[in-house]
């Protein structure tokens, strides 16, 4: 059995409806995402899960009270695992571990299970192609901590982002022309949607936008002339913050306008959940529906394409060899004025 073990990291989300308010208030307690000191944070974190929660509720409801993402990330987890072993051979293959940030199998449980298993060696693997520090580097940030207590010691080295890796760039392109097939009407102008983030977090240097723009500008190139009328947007927006647009809600009506049928791809989830299956699918359409866009098509996520599984399985075996902390292609990825990459701020 081997040593080494690749831990995957994502957010979580609540497993039923009474963990709905706990999750919320771990998401707002994380200082990655309301930096207010303790116990202000914690104070605030109360209040809005409190305030937030019925809403919640109400959208796991569309869902059957609780996230897919865990089922979801499992089988990612296998299906890389089982890669990794057809590549590797059993013996030397790791094995692969889901870690959530604020719901599920948390850090601080899983680094206790690998240290009682022997494991020596870890590879850290965000589950977000595009960094930002209020998330990969807030799941990264709690692992250290927890590998530290339990005894693990710093991983041996990890990929911070992958926003144009080959296997993700070609299984979201696969994902986004087998919707296209399904249509018959006029062309659809492409939506590639994100989840955003406050102005302030990007004016800050977090690299986030840079990279989800990277990414539609891979698509872009892998679906030719499909794309050739397309826009990128965010989504999700919460909050009495100004976040960074155009939003994706003002982009369907924009296309409404122009009497486009639209098609929204999800390029920075890499699988379903409240986001993907009640956002877009749900209060989305109906916002196309007010706006008279005349068809309405969303693409999947890339959830266990063999493409994406593949490209995962590359950057574990890259950073087995090499070791280390880098973006996918090897060193750093973002431009200089991006001072929120882990590479800038000397965490590898």
């Amino acid at each position: 059995m081997s040593d080494t073990a690749v831990i995957l990291f994502n957010l979580g989300g609540p497993t039923a409806p009474d963990t709905v308010k706990p999750f919320l208030f771990n998401l707002f307690n994380d200082r990655a995402i309301i930096g207010a000191p303790q116990p202000v944070r914690w104070l605030l974190a109360r209040l809005i899960a409190g305030r937030r929660a019925p809403v919640a509720q109400d959208i796991y409801a569309h869902l059957g009270g609780k996230s897919p993402i865990h089922e979801e990330t499992d089988a990612q987890a296998a299906a890389l695992e089982a890669v990794l072993r057809d590549r590797l051979g059993p013996a030397s293959a790791p094995s692969v571990h889901v870690v959530m940030r604020y719901w599920g199998r948390r850090a601080e449980a899983v680094a206790r299970d690998l240290a009682q298993r022997g494991v020596r060696r870890t590879v850290l693997l965000p589950l977000y192609p595009q960094f930002s520090t209020t998330t990969s580097a807030s799941s990264v940030r709690e692992w250290n901590g927890a590998a530290a207590s339990a005894g693990l010691g710093p991983a041996a080295g990890g990929i911070c982002c992958y926003p144009v890796n080959a296997g993700f760039i070609a299984a979201m392109a696969d994902r986004i022309a087998e919707t296209l097939a399904g249509h018959d009407g006029d062309p659809p102008r492409i939506l590639f949607s994100a989840h955003g983030l406050p102005e302030k977090v990007i004016a800050a240097g977090d690299p986030y936008r840079w990279q989800v723009e990277r990414t539609a500008a891979a698509l872009v190139e892998a679906l030719g002339d499909a794309a050739a009328d397309s826009a990128n947007c965010y989504q999700s927006r919460v909050g009495p913050l100004k976040w960074i647009g155009p939003s994706t809600a003002d982009e369907i009506r924009r296309a409404g306008a122009a009497g486009k049928p639209v098609l929204v791809a999800p390029i920075a989830f890499v699988s379903e959940h409240s986001e993907t299956l009640v956002e877009l699918d749900i209060e989305y359409r109906k916002v196309a529906e007010d706006a008279g866009v005349p068809a309405y098509l969303r693409a999947p996520a890339v959830g266990t394409h063999p493409a994406f599984i593949a490209g995962l399985a590359d950057m574990v075996q890259t950073v087995l060899a090499r070791g280390g902390l880098e973006a996918e292609s090897g060193g750093r990825l973002c431009p200089a004025d991006r001072t929120g990459c882990p590479l800038a701020a000397g965490e590898a």
